[in-house]
């Protein structure tokens, strides 16, 4: 099933597993949606400085920055109520976890590009 994957923290620069993942998402048929205010476009698509500023309805958001900035941004992850969020190796945070799940968000401690290649994204 195809879905609509915010990338928060997403990268341009070639070795970031945030910019791998975009490119993993969209070549397994997703439409990578990356966020990060630093970028206006990654590789020809519209990178947006919020998740509040994405039109997009955001099936899953794949997390690519430290807990200290995720921390700040925990409320506008639940206010675009995705699917799902995944903190890939790094992010992870036990605090911001109960957090996501007390607004019923199922959170996934797993890295994005190994569930693509493995067929579990």
């Amino acid at each position: 099933m195809s879905e609509a994957v915010a990338i928060l923290g997403a990268s341009n620069q070639h070795y970031r597993h945030a910019y791998k993942a975009q490119l993993s998402l969209i070549s397994n048929g997703h439409t990578a949606v990356p966020i990060n205010p630093k970028y206006d476009i990654i590789d020809g698509i519209q990178c947006h400085p919020d998740l509040a500023s994405c039109s997009h309805k955001i099936d899953t958001i794949t997390v690519y920055v430290r807990p200290f900035i995720l921390s700040n941004l925990v409320a506008d992850i639940i206010e675009s109520s995705p699917g799902r969020v995944i903190l890939n190796p790094g992010t992870e945070d036990s605090n911001i976890i109960k957090q996501l799940q007390k607004a019923d968000i199922l959170v996934e401690v797993a890295c994005t590009l190994v569930l693509l290649r493995t067929s579990e994204f």
